[in-house]
């Protein structure tokens, strides 16, 4: 019987007195894969920093064995670490954006690890190309001349899956890894990250909230409440036959991927198809739109086109944005679905016309609010949350407190005074969406808001969402590649391909009946997912 490569017994890990991992115990064998799930803040991020010894000076680490491969890693120190770190572990973190170098360029840094485990350049260059291919980057033997703010957030986060797998780690720390993918994408990611786990023989430890992802991946998966394992199994006892209670309460947030808006919620009717939210007859519309202006029409999307590099991001989008409807946009990591919210927002130059309807008070541009991707760039690092929550509802208008703002996205209230370095990654986007939302705004525009968090404060959050809907009459345009989230808050779905909307219709439409074989790719790969998992009963038949 074989020793297992990675020993984590009676693992404690404390902040200035304040224990954040208490007394975890587990094991992954080589080859092996283990899942770690919880809630954010649960301790799951900072349990994995104590396997490559990244937590840093603050934290006081104890445990009775802390081993990877062999190596006590609560004794290396030096050049010892710098070999432990670059042989035999590697990490793909939760925000790539953050972890890449702005001013390299991607291809070099890919290269960089190669060269620095003693490959020639030109090897290292090869070598490159070969990690963006099997990584379903687009254009592999030219993007690496880009620079990470030149990527989208899904194909940054695919450099860094690249960078780390060119290293050939003996163990390889998922931290979130498919945040920012679409379901097509990340199937193909996590099957790759699986053949090479078998072929090359390095284990993983898979840190995510995404339970059905975890479950389909996983040999193994411990449950994390509060930095306590509250529950251990292998993936199919743990999801689909839970014992603790916070299991069990995991498990039921999952969103359901073949249930639309919860009951009692509006399904908003579009100008062309009075039974419901509009449909293909809508995509083009007038040549001028305001030959033929609709009071129902929030925003007029004519001729929309983008492109970076000469390379369009954006090829001659046409959409109706109807007051009071959640619009879903989905599409591949690339596709276009953000560089079209910040198009609304205005953070972008662009070719076409976005005509956005004036308000009540005659105003013909009405704020826009953002949720990004990326909580933790767009947050203020010297304000704390009260700062952040009391400034955005004076500036919106609103008519609530900081306190009130913060408990309706489930912030709790001793996190008001903290900065943003002090808060876990689904609490800044908490924040984040809280922000946006501070005061009554025709169109708020979100880009992957709940990638970050945990189902229990997703669902919370995707509740805000439609609660928002139906009392304020806000317009939101949602992007997600979490289809069963879109599912959850759409009236209708907008699907992405190369800068092109290739299908849109009413939400159940395109599950149910979804001909573009993009949608179809989507579709399937989300559903497929949740059937690795084991989550059949959740399903609509085959």
């Amino acid at each position: 019987m074989t020793e297992p490569l990675v020993r984590v017994d009676d693992l404690s890990v404390a902040y200035r007195g304040t224990r954040v991992v208490d007394r975890l115990s587990f094991t992954i064998d080589a080859r092996g894969s283990y899942g770690l799930v919880g809630e954010s803040g649960s301790g799951k991020s900072t349990a994995a920093g104590t396997l490559t010894a990244s937590l840093g000076p603050d934290a006081e680490v104890r445990a009775a064995r802390l081993e990877v491969d062999g190596t006590d890693v609560t004794a290396v120190r030096g050049d010892r670490l710098r070999r432990f770190r670059r042989d035999v572990v590697a990490v793909v973190h939760q925000e790539p954006g953050l972890a890449l170098n702005p001013t390299m360029t991607v291809g070099r840094q890919v290269a960089e690890v190669l060269r620095n485990t003693g490959s020639g350049r030109a090897d290292a260059e090869r070598a490159t190309v070969e990690a963006f291919t099997r990584v379903g980057l687009p254009s592999p033997e030219t993007i690496g001349v880009r620079y990470p703010h030149e990527l989208s957030g899904g194909q940054q986060q695919r450099v860094a899956i690249a960078m780390a797998l060119v290293a050939r780690p003996r163990l390889l720390v998922l931290d979130e890894p498919t945040t920012g993918l679409d379901a097509t994408v990340e199937a193909g990611i996590m099957a790759l990250i699986d053949e090479l786990r078998a072929e090359l023989g390095f284990a993983t430890l898979l840190i995510s909230h995404n339970l059905p992802l975890v479950a389909a991946h996983c040999d193994r998966v411990g449950v994390l409440r509060r930095g306590v394992l509250v529950e251990e199994g292998t993936a199919a006892q743990v999801l689909t036959a839970p014992t603790d209670p916070y299991t069990v309460q995991l498990v039921e947030a999952l969103p359901d991927i073949t249930a639309g808006k919860p009951a009692g919620r509006p399904v908003l009717a579009g100008p062309s198809n009075p039974a419901g939210p509009a449909g293909p007859a809508d995509l083009a519309g007038p040549a001028d739109p305001a030959a033929t202006a609709d009071p129902a029409v929030l925003v007029t999307v004519r001729a929309l086109r983008k492109e970076y590099d000469g390379q369009a991001a954006l090829d001659g989008v046409d959409l109706d944005l109807h007051r009071g409807e959640v619009l879903g946009v989905v599409g591949e990591s690339g596709s276009g679905k953000t560089t079209f919210g910040r198009a609304l927002a205005g953070l972008v130059r662009y070719d076409g016309t976005i005509d956005l309807a004036a308000d009540d008070s005659g105003r013909r541009t009405p704020p826009v609010q953002v949720v990004f991707q990326n909580a933790d760039a767009s947050l203020n690092p010297r304000r704390t949350v009260r700062q952040v929550l009391g400034r955005a509802i004076r500036l919106l208008g609103g008519d609530g407190t900081a306190e009130q703002l913060a408990a309706r996205v489930g912030l709790a209230p001793d996190v008001l005074d903290r900065r943003p370095a002090q808060l876990s990654g689904g609490q800044k986007q908490r924040v984040a969406i809280a922000r946006a939302f501070a005061g009554p705004v025709p169109l708020v525009v979100c880009d992957e808001p709940t990638s970050a968090l945990d189902v229990s404060v997703q669902a919370r959050i995707l509740d805000l969402v439609l609660d928002l809907q139906q009392t304020t009459g806000t317009t939101c345009v949602f992007i997600s590649h979490d289809l069963a989230v879109v599912r959850r808050v759409a009236d209708r779905i907008a699907v992405f391909e190369a800068g092109r909307i290739v299908d849109v219709a009413p939400a159940e439409r395109v599950f149910d009946d979804g001909s573009h074989p993009r949608t179809r790719a989507l579709v399937d790969a989300a559903f497929d997912l949740r059937r690795r998992a084991g989550l059949t009963a959740r399903l609509a038949p085959s």
